[in-house]
């Protein structure tokens, strides 16, 4: 069996730095968070918890009215250890249009801005907000280190099947920038209007008018404009992203991946635990979320079956009781199957450590909720 997790020890260790918690979509990464981020506060830590969860749950949970681009502190937090709770969610126009203002000059950066191509990228572009969740976390963590404001950030990534959409995202940013596509977009601009004629062949003019004719002109200019305003940013794009990359990949990062006790989600764990190990990236271990338990451990499911069958039978047998014994039987046979999910996870990965945090009987819908799932991470 895998050794425990004890989520308490990672919280106390003063040189992580970073802990991001990752995995498929609705298996509680952001109520995962949400609830480490508090247990570090209320234990002394300094702590930013980074949503990039469009449903504003971690707001609701929080207390806060609006999570938004700008960490706002979380108040009824108890701070007799020195610890403080602040919580944003990623906008991701905002980010872009942030490191747009920061390395841009103030002309070219409203030039930019102003720029319809560069309104839809920032906007929908596929792997926008991956990458811009890579350019907060770099930018929490460069303020972190410059001002002192926070010992640790949480990150909640985005919801993805793949862990593929994260951690790939500088690679895939540098790949699109330095792309033949984006070559050709930027030779007009580069070259100064009919110059480019004179420079580039035949075929690469032919190409730029099927793109024009695909595009439509209009858009084939915007995006030639965009390109060439970001021609001077692109060299800091990638910079940051590789600096973000190479953290993640430190020692004082701790990556966390939250599952459901189901085969499709454990499956996915593996995938993003695999990923993770081939990336040298280092896992602190696995969080198993929503665990289904039985309010009377010692009944069966049979024996609860059987006394069900022995009600109906019975003249004058009392519903209710009927009910309740067939609910606690179908639900023994989903903690049966589930403890079987996990049992069977762990066997075949025995140097994982593991944390289970039983499903709540209500939604997380504030702090003293969050501290009953910050008590099944940690060791008390």
């Amino acid at each position: 069996m895998s050794e425990n997790l004890d989520l308490d020890r990672l919280i106390a260790d003063h040189s992580v730095g970073v802990v991001v918690c990752c995995g498929s979509g609705g298996v509680g990464k952001t109520t995962t968070a949400a609830a480490l981020g508090l247990r570090a506060a209320e234990a002394g830590r300094r702590v930013v918890v980074l949503t990039i969860d469009p449903a504003r749950r971690l707001a609701q949970s929080l207390g806060l009215v609006e999570l938004d681009n700008t960490p706002r502190p979380v108040a009824g937090i108890d701070a007799s250890s020195g610890g403080r709770l602040d919580a944003m969610m990623l906008d991701m126009k905002r980010t872009f249009d942030e490191v747009v203002e920061a390395h841009a000059t103030p002309e070219k950066a409203a030039q930019i801005l102003a720029n319809p191509f560069y309104q839809a990228v920032s906007s929908s572009f596929a792997g926008t907000q991956e990458y811009m969740a890579m350019e907060k976390l770099g930018q929490l963590r460069a303020q972190a280190l410059r001002e002192g404001t926070w010992d640790l950030i949480v990150v909640d990534t985005p919801p993805s099947r793949s862990a593929l959409d994260f951690l790939d995202a500088p690679k895939r940013l540098g790949s699109f920038l330095d792309g033949r596509f984006i070559r050709l977009l930027t030779a007009p601009a580069r070259a100064g209007g009919r110059a480019y004629l004179k420079v580039f062949s035949v075929g690469v003019d032919l190409a730029a008018r099927t793109l024009s004719k695909v595009l439509g002109g209009q858009m084939l200019a915007d995006v030639q404009t965009f390109v060439a305003a970001l021609d001077t940013m692109f060299g800091g794009f990638r910079e940051r992203a590789d600096v973000t990359y190479a953290l993640l990949k430190e020692p004082t990062t701790a990556f966390l991946v939250v599952a459901a006790p189901e085969r499709d989600a454990l499956r996915e764990a593996t995938y993003f635990i695999d990923r993770l190990a081939a990336e040298s990236m280092p896992l602190a271990g696995l969080v198993v979320n929503r665990l289904a338990r039985l309010a009377a451990p010692t009944l069966s499911g049979p024996r609860a079956g059987a006394a069900a069958e022995q009600l109906e039978e019975a003249p004058g047998a009392a519903g209710l009781t009927d009910a309740l014994l067939r609910l606690h039987e179908d639900l023994a046979v989903t903690v049966s199957r589930q403890h079987a999910q996990v049992a069977r996870f762990a066997a075949n990965h025995p140097r994982v450590p593991t944390c289970m945090v039983p499903a709540s009987a209500t939604d997380i819908h504030d702090l003293d909720g969050l501290r009953e799932v910050g008590t099944a991470l940690g060791s008390r």
